[in-house]
């Protein structure tokens, strides 16, 4: 499966999901003018991985803002996680610089929404 790697900008965020390196990220900011369209190759890839995956995985969140579009574009993200977990392992790892508590609060909230693993990180 090809990997998929979008490059940050200053309103949309890095994503970087490679099955050869057992790498699937994405941070920065996301506050694209439209959300549905710069998220439509991460679901058209979910599903693929979905599909496909044999093994445990890990997803790293690591976000320095997002808007309430892409709020709801990362809720359909860990959509798809769950779904995936019901055949492999799946651990949400959310990284939150540690002063940044709406970051953190912003981990909480999805955490106690996901009934997958979910990992919230303090990072300097």
């Amino acid at each position: 499966m090809e990997a998929l790697h979008i490059a940050s900008t200053e309103e949309t965020p890095e994503i970087n999901f490679d099955v050869e390196k057992k790498q699937f990220s994405i941070s920065g900011k996301s506050l694209p003018e439209d959300s549905i369209a710069f998220y439509a190759p991460v679901f058209e890839w979910l599903q693929q991985f979905v599909d496909e995956v044999q093994e445990d995985v890990e997803f790293e969140f690591f976000m320095d803002y997002y808007n309430t579009s892409s709020a709801k574009q990362l809720a359909k993200i860990f959509l798809f996680l769950e779904k995936l977990n019901e055949k492999v392992f799946v651990q949400v790892v959310w990284k939150y610089k540690k002063d940044d508590n709406d970051m953190m609060a912003s981990g909480v909230r999805f955490s106690k929404l996901l009934n997958i693993e979910f990992e919230l990180r303090a990072v300097e």
